[in-house]
């Protein structure tokens, strides 16, 4: 099974496999956003945060590997009353824009291995305009204990040093570890080991 199968069988299911609500860390940074900006919601699956940035009044692109995710997603907005743009894509393959986006929101993107992390983490660079924001949340390898979600992989897990060295160009406004309890949907459920970056342009 190919990885986009893999993806697809699994949105196709009832339900939304990360709930509809939108993911804690991004609806404790609500504070930050300002309507009428436009924002990136990387591999944003169902919808559920890109839905919650247009409730806040922001332009939304929803991006994904998945169709069906991205026709959910859009369901999930007609049912809040809101508009996104939906883009099927695979986001190692993606031609990033150039300073297109005030905010990047990456919730639990941690499919991509090193070499092709990198490649992405440029293009969130690249995609941000000056002063634009950051909003990110991973799990550690810590997490590979807990078992309640995320890759097998540690080499694609964060750390702290990780992310700093990523992203040490920005200016890092919040780089928080904790271990939390994670409830969204079936996807997430249970502590977790958890670790959260807002970073400006």
């Amino acid at each position: 099974m190919s990885e986009l199968q893999r993806w697809e069988q699994r949105f196709a299911a009832p339900g939304y496999w990360f709930g509809k609500t939108p993911n804690a860390f991004l609806a404790a940074q609500a504070y930050r956003l300002k309507a009428g900006h436009k924002a990136l919601a990387l591999a944003d699956g169902e919808g559920r945060n890109g839905v919650f940035l247009a409730e806040h009044g922001l332009d939304v692109i929803s991006l994904d590997f998945s169709p069906t995710a991205g026709a959910k997603a859009q369901a999930l907005a007609a049912e809040r009353g809101v508009r996104i743009s939906t883009i099927q894509a695979d986001l190692l393959a993606w031609d990033w824009p150039i300073e297109a986006f005030d905010v990047v929101v990456a919730i639990f993107v941690q499919f991509a291995g090193p070499a092709l992390r990198k490649r992405m983490f440029d293009g969130i660079k690249q995609a941000l305009r000056p002063a634009g924001l950051l909003l990110m949340q991973g799990y550690r390898p810590e997490q590979l204990a807990y078992r309640t979600g995320g890759p097998g992989q540690v080499e694609n897990l964060y750390t702290r040093a990780l992310l700093k060295q990523a992203f040490g160009d920005l200016t890092i406004l919040e780089l928080r570890e904790h271990d939390s309890e994670v409830h969204e949907g079936t996807g997430h459920n249970g502590m977790s080991a958890l670790i959260d970056l807002v970073a400006q342009k």
